[in-house]
């Protein structure tokens, strides 16, 4: 049970409480609502592949008990004195981060997301209320600077998985140059963050390409994606006639793998940018990138003024992600078809109609 801060606020969530990673009901509390701080009521919250990490240690960080959740939609239910933005029953988003320094440049040129004392969501420790706590739960209180305005028109449903796997897929490329029409853009992996980087592609314009290991993915990717070519990353013939085509690669990737055949279907001047954490390092051979100028990058999720430019563009150009709804009951089984890559394309708790006390479960 998490320690009981000054002026509590109760809240139910589904926390794991160790690194087996199975989720149960669970009782704790919520600070009360500051002078700057958003207080709002949790409607959806999805399931992004970071959670499981964190659920299970993976990257060997995490404390329990563990709420996990940062793709978090809901409503305001109330404001503190001084916030300016927000009101009582806008509908609004919170994604991965709800602090940082705002001191640092990154901090003052909208990259919070990149700032060394940044919060996250869930799982961070020794913050003004104690752990973090996610959005597996039904409420949260963060700090109005952390909080993005969803747009009339875009169901709150839909909202969530773009507050992690739209603003990821999004941010590289708009920085990169990746946003212009005409483009060719590769796309490695077509899952979560795979088919948020297929449609956002193609709602810049670009000429989009998905390169993936599965076959099956062929028909989703070109007529119901909307990619304009797809072909097998392992199909050498494939790979090496399309060498030297591509102006930029996102690599969704998350599993182990080569890119050096990668860096080869870039023209001159490619990028090459990585979104996805293999657990082993990555191994380049400069060679290829002094043959042709060309760039091999990461990218983080993005700052808070460029997650709201990012949700306003997708309610206007409608993009949406491919999610399948699922109740808070069903949380364990959610993950464990994740782990199998067994969803299309995004699972989102609808945490406002199905989250109970234990006692009614």
């Amino acid at each position: 049970m998490a320690t009981q801060p000054e002026d509590p606020k109760k809240a139910l969530g589904w926390a794991a409480r160790d690194s087996s990673g199975l989720l149960s009901p669970f009782n704790f509390f919520r600070r009360e609502t500051g002078e700057k701080d958003v207080a709002l009521k949790i409607l959806y919250c999805g399931i992004c592949h970071s959670d499981v990490h964190m659920m299970k240690n993976e990257w060997g960080v995490s404390t329990y008990p563990l709420v996990p959740g940062h793709e978090i939609v809901g409503i305001v239910t109330k404001v503190g004195s001084k916030v300016e933005k927000f009101k009582v029953g806008d509908k609004v988003g919170v994604g991965y981060m709800i602090d940082s320094c705002r001191s640092c440049q990154n901090c003052t040129e909208n990259l919070e997301s990149y700032c060394p004392q940044f919060i996250p969501t869930c799982g961070a420790e020794n913050y003004r209320d104690g752990t973090t706590y996610g959005g597996y739960s039904d409420s949260i209180v963060v700090d109005e600077h952390f909080v993005i305005h969803i747009p009339d028109g875009l169901p709150l449903e839909a909202a969530a998985p773009l507050l992690c796997a739209g603003i990821t897929v999004y941010s590289p490329l708009r920085y990169f140059g990746l946003d212009k029409p005409g483009l060719r853009i590769g796309v490695v992996g077509l899952g979560g963050l795979g088919h948020m980087a297929v449609k956002f592609a193609k709602a810049f314009g670009a000429n989009v390409t998905v390169i993936s290991t599965s076959p099956n993915k062929e028909k989703e990717a070109i007529e119901h994606l909307g990619a304009d070519s797809f072909f097998i990353s392992h199909d050498k013939d494939k790979m090496k006639a399309a060498r030297g085509t591509l102006d930029g690669i996102i690599d969704t990737v998350s599993a182990d793998h080569s890119v050096s055949p990668l860096i080869g279907l870039l023209k001159s001047h490619g990028k090459l940018v990585m979104v996805g954490v293999p657990i082993k390092p990555v191994e380049i051979h400069v060679s290829h990138l002094l043959l042709g100028r060309k760039m091999v990058a990461g990218s983080n999720i993005g700052g808070m003024k460029e997650t709201q430019e990012m949700i306003d563009f997708a309610a206007k150009h409608d993009v949406k992600p491919s999610i399948e709804v699922i109740p808070m009951d069903y949380v364990n089984i959610a993950v464990e078809r994740l782990l199998k890559a067994d969803v299309k394309y995004r699972f989102v708790i609808d945490i406002g109609n199905t989250l109970k006390p234990s006692s009614q479960l």
